[in-house]
C-alpha cells in the first residue's frame, strides 16, 4: 500500500494527489478523479443546479407518495445528525413526503449529534426509530478492525446503518430509502483509502479472526439479502435525493442551522466521536490518507471552493492536538484497552482489506449488472471508454 516509490504529484485542478495509489494524470496533470467528474458527475450536478431535474424530482416525489398511500410513512430517511442527512430530512418534509427517521446508535455519538437528531425529529415532527447496538458486540467488532490493521475501520457503523433502514422498510412496507449521499460534496472517494462497507462476509471474517465474542444482534446485510430480497422481491429502492436538488454544502449548513437549530461539529462526518478520530488521526497517522483532500476536491469540482482555499485549509493539521489526546484516551477507555495497547495496535504494519475473506468479485459483478459506472484504471483505458482526455 506504500506509494514511496512513486514520484509525488498533485492534480492541477483539485488537491487530490498520489496519496491515492490508484490515481493517474493526463498530459496536463489533471487527475483521474477530475476527468471522471467531467464525464459522469458534473452533468448531473449542473442539471440539478439549473433546475433541469425538476421534472424528474416531481415525478419521483409523486411515485414515493403513491407508494405510501394507506401507510404511516412513504419513505425512510437515515439520520446521523450530520449535514447531509439533516438537510435531506428537511427537504423531504418540504417536498411533502412522510419519512420515518431511522438512526443507528453505534455507541459513538457525540453529545452534539444526539442533540441534533433530537432537534431534527422535534422540529420536523417526525417519528424516530433508533436501533441501539449491543455495545459488547460493537466494541469487540470495532477493536477487531483495529487489530486487522485495515484502512476502513468505520465499517462496523457504515455496514449496520443500511441494514437497519432495510429492516424498517420491510416492516412498514416502505418502498423508498432516501440517502444523504450526494455528488456535489462526495463525488470523490478513493477506493484505495478504504473498502466496501457493505461486504458482510468481510465483516464476519475479520470478527472471526480477531474478535472474542460472536455477533448475535449486530445488524448485518449481505449482498443477496440486499439485492435479492429487499430490492428485487420487496421492491425497495435507495434514492440519492440530493442529486436532484441544487445542493451547496455551506448553504445546506446555514439552512439547517436556521430552521432546525443544528449545531456544527467542526468537520465532515464528525458527528461521531469515533469517525472524528478515525478520519482525523487514524487514517493520516497510519496510512497517510487525509480525507479532507477528497472532500475539498469534490467541492472544488462542483464550484463550492477554490483550489487555493483548499490548499490553505490543508496547511492546518487534520486534527486539533488537544482534541486528539482527549479522544485517544476516551476511545481506548471505551474499547476497554490501555492507551499503550491501542497505540501498539496502531503501529502494526498496514494490511490490505483483500488480505481477509471478502466478496469483492460478487460486488464488482453486481455493479456491472446494474451498469453503475466504474472508474477507468489508466489514461489509455479512459481514451478507450471515450473520455475527453487531453
Amino acid at each position: 500500500m506504500s506509494t514511496s516509490e512513486r514520484p509525488y504529484q498533485m492534480c492541477t485542478r483539485t488537491v487530490m494527489d498520489t496519496t491515492d495509489p490508484d490515481i493517474w494524470f493526463d498530459e496536463h496533470g489533471v487527475s483521474s478523479h477530475a476527468l471522471r467528474y467531467d464525464r459522469e458527475f458534473g452533468p448531473v450536478i449542473e442539471a440539478a443546479r439549473s433546475g433541469g431535474r425538476s421534472d424528474e424530482l416531481s415525478a419521483l416525489v409523486e411515485r414515493i407518495k403513491k407508494s405510501g398511500e394507506g401507510k404511516p410513512y412513504d419513505c425512510i430517511v437515515g439520520v446521523s445528525g450530520g449535514v447531509d442527512s439533516t438537510y435531506l430530512a428537511l427537504q423531504a418534509v418540504k417536498l411533502g413526503l412522510r419519512p420515518l427517521a431511522v438512526h443507528f446508535d453505534s455507541g459513538w455519538n457525540s453529545e452534539l449529534a444526539v442533540g441534533n437528531v433530537e432537534n431534527i425529529v422535534r422540529r420536523l415532527n417526525l417519528d424516530l426509530y433508533t436501533d441501539v447496538v449491543d455495545w459488547r458486540e460493537m466494541r469487540d467488532l470495532q477493536l477487531s478492525f483495529f487489530k486487522a490493521s485495515v484502512p476502513n475501520c468505520d465499517i462496523p457503523t457504515d455496514h449496520a446503518f443500511p441494514s437497519v433502514a432495510y429492516r424498517q422498510a420491510e416492516k412498514y412496507g416502505i418502498k423508498f430509502i432516501l440517502s444523504g449521499h450526494n455528488l456535489a460534496s462526495e463525488s470523490i472517494l478513493p477506493q484505495a483509502w478504504g473498502y466496501n462497507a457493505a461486504d458482510a462476509r468481510h465483516v464476519k471474517a475479520i470478527q472471526r479472526r480477531f474478535g472474542t465474542v460472536k455477533l448475535k444482534s449486530y445488524p448485518t446485510l449481505g449482498l443477496l439479502k440486499q439485492y435479492g430480497w429487499y430490492e428485487t422481491v420487496k421492491g425497495v429502492k435507495r434514492i440519492n435525493l440530493l442529486d436532484y436538488l441544487p445542493y451547496r454544502y455551506d448553504a445546506a449548513k446555514q439552512a439547517i442551522t436556521d430552521e432546525l437549530e443544528w449545531r456544527d461539529y467542526g468537520g465532515k462526518h464528525y458527528e461521531s466521536v469515533f469517525t472524528r478520530y478515525f478520519q482525523g488521526y487514524y487514517l493520516p497517522h497510519k496510512f497517510g490518507f487525509d480525507k479532507r483532500k477528497a472532500h475539498y476536491s469534490s467541492l472544488i469540482l462542483s464550484g463550492q471552493m477554490t483550489r487555493d482555499e483548499a490548499l490553505e485549509k490543508l496547511e492546518q493539521p487534520p486534527y486539533d492536538e488537544s482534541l486528539r489526546d482527549q479522544d485517544h484516551a476516551f476511545i481506548a477507555k471505551k474499547l476497554g484497552v490501555p492507551v499503550a495497547e491501542l497505540e501498539e495496535i496502531f503501529e502494526r504494519p498496514p494490511v490490505d482489506h483483500l488480505s481477509y475473506p471478502n466478496e469483492k468479485w460478487m460486488w464488482d459483478l453486481a455493479m456491472r449488472l446494474t451498469r453503475r459506472p466504474q472508474q477507468p484504471k489508466s489514461l489509455e483505458e479512459a481514451r478507450q471508454q471515450g473520455y475527453a482526455v487531453r
